[in-house]
C-alpha cells in the first residue's frame, strides 16, 4: 500500500508559478511510475503528466506541456510537479498517484494509488 500526500497548492494570480508536491509512504516510490491529474468543479478528472520510474521519460498534456515539468527524487521518495505562466482554466484539484505497472499510461483508471489532492486557483 502506498499513501500519497499533495501539498503546495494554492490561490495565485495569472501568470504565477507554484511547486506542487507529492510525498509517498508505505513504500518507495522507485517502483512506481508517477502521475498528475486535475479536476475541476463539474469536470472529468484529467492527465496532466506522468514520469517514469527512474525519472528519465516524462509525458505531459498537451495542455501543459510548455509550462509544466514532473520530476521526482526517488530518495526523498517525492514528486514535483512545477507549473508557471498558470492561468485561470488551471483551476482544479491536484492528483498525485501511483502507478505499478510499466507504460505511459494517461488514464486514471491505470493508476493503483491517489492523494487526497491540492486546490490550485487562479485568479485573473
Amino acid at each position: 500500500q502506498v499513501q500519497l500526500v499533495e501539498s503546495g497548492g494554492g490561490l495565485v494570480q495569472t501568470g504565477d508559478s507554484l511547486r506542487l508536491s507529492c510525498k509517498a509512504s508505505g513504500r518507495p516510490i522507485a517502483n512506481y511510475a508517477m502521475g498528475w491529474f486535475r479536476q475541476a468543479p463539474g469536470k472529468e478528472r484529467d492527465f496532466v503528466a506522468r514520469i517514469s520510474r527512474g525519472g528519465s521519460s516524462t509525458l505531459y498534456a498537451d495542455s501543459v506541456k510548455d509550462r509544466v515539468t514532473l520530476s521526482r527524487d526517488n530518495a526523498r521518495n517525492t514528486v514535483y510537479l512545477q507549473t508557471n505562466s498558470l492561468k485561470p482554466e488551471d483551476t482544479a484539484v491536484y492528483y498525485c498517484a501511483a502507478d505499478r505497472t510499466v507504460g505511459a499510461s494517461r488514464f486514471a483508471r491505470d493508476y493503483d494509488y491517489w492523494g487526497q489532492g491540492t486546490q490550485v486557483t487562479v485568479s485573473s
